[in-house]
Parts: structure tokens; sequence; C-alpha cells
């Protein structure tokens, strides 16, 4: 059914309007609140010695949960597509997990697991802090990122089948080899768009990361912690719009850095 000019209007207007209310409307809120001291007052609102360490530390815990999801993630998803083995379905469903777990229960189990009174809690005393430091945080952000690489990568193996792989094999390549020089490169746009999901997620996760943090500065305080602490604890509503805006401007680079890769791959 071809819907009139009017009604094509009216449906427009009404998701723009949605959008406007929802997510922009919000953020100039944010934009204006930051700003209205001036630029100075911003900067120097984000590089205070706490926003430099929460910054550093959201950095840090991206570099380590990146690399450790791009592997698991690869690896998984060739395992799902290539593979048939008993339990595929199982790790089809743990795969997609993160997605239907709030992430303060991933937090609240993790405490479970590696707490003082939890199964591997006993490793506090040989000084391997997990709960209320850096590797529960690092645990907490690898499991609600869990999926982006998987289920960014399976489609386009699905896409790609393994023929050339079979060719590369009756030739007398190494599994190695085949996975370096064809695989790899065949998925290199699935697994970018994977990293840049993670990331994204990894410096916005608040849920889980609050669970399991001590929120100290310079010790477990991210950014996403850094705006929760100066607006619920601090009543700072200026430092916690403009710790919120330096999210919102990473987000923002990320968000750029998506659309000119795939600017990139279509033009391809």
């Amino acid at each position: 059914m071809k819907l009139s000019l009017s009604a094509r209007l009216s449906l427009r207007t009404v998701a723009l309007g949605y959008l406007f209310a929802l997510l922009l409307l919000p953020l100039l809120v944010i934009l204006w609140r930051t700003f209205e001291r001036g630029v100075g007052a911003f900067i120097d609102s984000i590089s205070t010695p706490a926003a430099i360490s929460a910054f550093q530390l959201s950095m840090l815990i991206v570099v380590v949960v990146v690399p450790i999801n791009v592997v698991f993630g690869v690896v998984t998803a060739l395992a799902l597509v290539r593979g048939r083995f008993p339990g595929r379905n199982l790790v089809q469903g743990v795969v997609d997990l993160p997605f239907a777990t709030s992430p303060v229960v991933v937090g609240v189990a993790l405490i479970l697991l590696w707490g003082a009174g939890g199964w591997f809690g006993g490793l506090e005393k040989l000084g391997l802090q997990v709960i209320f430091g850096l590797p529960g945080m690092v645990i907490a952000t690898i499991f609600v990122t869990l999926p982006f690489v998987v289920r960014e990568v399976e489609p386009v193996l699905v896409e790609i089948g393994d023929d050339q792989e079979q060719a590369a094999a009756t030739l007398g390549a190494s599994a190695w080899q085949s996975f370096w020089r064809i695989t790899l490169p065949a998925i290199r746009w699935g697994l970018t768009y994977g990293v840049v999901l993670t990331v994204a997620r990894a410096l916005g996760e608040f849920g889980a990361v609050i669970m399991v943090s001590s929120a100290l500065p310079g010790e477990s305080l991210t950014l996403t912690l850094l705006v929760h602490g100066r607006y619920i604890n601090d009543h700072n509503t200026f430092g916690a719009y403009s710790a919120a805006t330096l999210l919102m401007g990473i987000a923002l680079l990320t968000l750029v850095s998506m659309t000119l890769l795939e600017r990139r791959r279509d033009a391809k």
C-alpha cells in the first residue's frame, strides 16, 4: 500500500519528534549545562586528578578487554559456523546471555563467585583481590561485551563459506596459514565492527562495574562511575555533566570511526 504525501510527512514528523525528545533534547541539555560556564571550566573539570585517573582506568579496561574478546569471539564464531558438535545450541545461547541478563545481576554473580565468601574467594589470601579491584571490573566488562565480536563475525563466515579454505588445504596450506591469509582478510570488516561495538560498550558500562568496584579515585573509578559519584554523592552537577560530555565525545568519535569504516568498505 502506497502512502500519501501527507501520511509520509506525518510519519516522518512523529519519528523525528520521538528521536528529538528521547535523544537529541537530553544531549543538548547536557551540552548546555556543561559549557554554560565556559570551555575553561569544562577543561578544568575533566583535568582533575580523579577525572584523569578515571579516564586512564577506562582506557586500560578497554585495552585489556578488546584483545581478549577478539580472540574469544573469532574462535567461537569459527566453532559455531565451521563446527558441528554436541551442545552447539547451548553455546549459541550462552553467547547471547549478556543481552538478556541485567548487568547488575552479572555484578552480583561475580561477587558470589569471587567475593570473600565465594567459590574463588580464597584468592584474596594469596594477594589477588578480584572484587572491588581492577580484575573484577575487567571480568565484568568482558562478560557484558562478549557477544559483539561473535555476532559480527559469524554472519560473515557464513557468507564467505569454506571453499577457499578447503582449496588452500588441498594445496598444502596449514590451518594457521589458511586462517591468516584467507579467513582473516575476509572477516576483517565484521571483526572491525565488533571491535568498535566492544569499545563503545566497555567505555559506557555501568551496572556490572559499579557492583564490583570500590569507586575509589585512582584505584577503581571509571568515567561512568565518576559521573555517578559526582552527581549522586558529591552533588557536583557541573562536574557530572562535564564527565558525561567527555564520555559522549568518545562515543561520538567511535560512531564516526564506524561510519568511516562502513563507507570505506562500501567503496571497495
